[in-house]
């Protein structure tokens, strides 16, 4: 008899950011949509569900990662690709006005 430890990963198909929410989902096998919403409103109310979801994103896995691979620094270089691809945009709706 096998069993198979379930790990709390990031997902790449739930994900709308980072995949934090998809792999808490997952994990406890709820709606990705309730996770977000449990997000949202902890950001809302004290913003610590933005913390939450940061400290999160640095220390889940990707779930297809290497088990050599360092996870803070893939963490990293995923938010800073977001933040430069969201000054960007940002940068280009103003070079239109």
């Amino acid at each position: 008899m096998t069993t198979q430890t379930q790990r709390l990963l990031r997902v790449r198909t739930e994900r709308m950011v980072a995949g934090v929410a998809g792999g808490l989902a997952r994990y406890f096998g709820i709606d990705p949509i309730i996770v977000r919403l449990i997000f949202v409103g902890l950001g809302l109310v004290n913003g610590i569900g933005v913390i939450i979801y940061l400290v999160l994103w640095l220390l889940m896995p990707n779930e297809d990662a290497a088990p050599t691979d360092n996870n803070l620094d893939v963490a990293i270089g995923e938010m800073r690709a977001i933040v430069e691809r969201l000054l960007t945009e940002i940068r280009d709706v103003f070079h239109r006005l």
